[in-house]
């Protein structure tokens, strides 16, 4: 085992296992080809990132309840060209779950943190579900830092009211189970058939997860700590978050960077129909509907992502 030399933004130095297969908790960090692993540690907390392929680097984030694996499928796709880089964001999978920091704000601190201390000063983004509504932010905090953003079954930041109505309200049944402060956890750790039946209905084709994929994402939601997270995320989201977006908060910051909006047909939480309202706001903003796509698009069509991801990402790159 090789160990790497990580660097952090204050010049201390900190090491972490090259080819680590498991997390401080003991938790077994699942297997994928061509795939290495390691911990680095920012001045906000320790994330685990997961790595495959050189080249031009792209960041891959998860969505709720997942974890870097849900990429699994996509990685060897982009991998020839691109050096992949999957962290599991705060509270999820190996990385550190403190009990607070989980506004949509303090997720894009910890990644500008991550990129500092991997020396990344531009990257590529895709982010799935919650991993797309901190790239759509990251993109308008620091376009700077993010060359193109792929986003799949996410929202973009100028949402409104006429776009929740368009949406449904009943696709958001769900998440006073998982928002209510106290209540939250217990729902996620103590019934754990709740999460494998929101893993399910994002599926929308049963073949998509299999019972040991499903179990992997629940096993890993069900720790206390991670549990919590959980909670904390869509409770700062649903309480701190969604009036100010609604009231405009975000329509003064104008997305400059190039992005591509990849929505399922047949996603259970986010209607196509709610994704317009963006055209006074952004530079260059394209929305594609997969027909039959689910919630989880990365694991229902990996192929089609990554090829909408490869010749998203080749559009506009400089010649040499």
């Amino acid at each position: 085992m090789n160990d790497v030399d990580v660097t952090t933004v204050d010049g201390s130095r900190r090491w972490s296992p090259d080819g680590v297969t498991q997390g401080g908790d003991g938790r077994a960090i699942p297997a994928v080809d061509g795939v290495r692993h390691r911990f680095v540690d920012t001045p906000r907390l320790r994330f685990h990132v997961a790595e495959a392929g050189s080249g031009e680097p792209v960041l891959l984030l998860h969505g709720w309840p997942q974890h870097w694996w849900a990429w699994r499928k996509v990685i060897p796709l982009l991998a020839g060209d691109h050096r992949v880089i999957c962290p599991d964001l705060r509270g999820f999978g190996w990385t550190d779950a403190p009990r607070s920091g989980y506004r949509t704000e303090e997720l894009v601190d910890d990644l500008i943190a991550l990129l500092d201390v991997m020396g990344l000063e531009r990257v590529l983004v895709v982010g799935h579900d919650v991993g797309g509504r901190v790239g759509f932010h990251l993109s308008l905090r620091d376009p700077t830092r993010v060359r193109r953003l792929v986003t799949l079954n996410a929202v973009h930041p100028y949402w409104s009211a006429r776009s929740m109505k368009a949406s449904g309200a009943w696709r958001s049944w769900w998440t006073p189970l998982v928002e209510t402060p106290l209540l939250g956890r217990r729902v996620v750790r103590h019934l754990p058939a709740f999460t494998r039946m929101m893993l399910r209905l994002g599926a929308v084709d049963r073949d998509v997860l299999s019972p040991d994929e499903v179990a992997e994402y629940v096993a890993a939601t069900r720790e206390p700590a991670r549990a919590r997270a959980g909670e904390r995320l869509m409770y700062e989201f649903a309480y701190h978050e969604i009036i100010p977006t609604l009231r405009g908060r975000n329509r003064s910051r104008r997305l400059t960077v190039p992005t591509l909006m990849l929505n399922g047909e047949r996603d259970v939480r986010l209607s196509p129909h709610s994704l317009g309202g963006w055209e006074p706001y952004a530079d260059d903003l394209r929305i594609r509907v997969v027909p039959g796509g689910g919630h989880m698009l990365a694991e229902q069509h990996p192929d089609l992502v990554a090829e909408e991801i490869l010749a998203f990402f080749a559009t506009g790159r400089q010649p040499g």
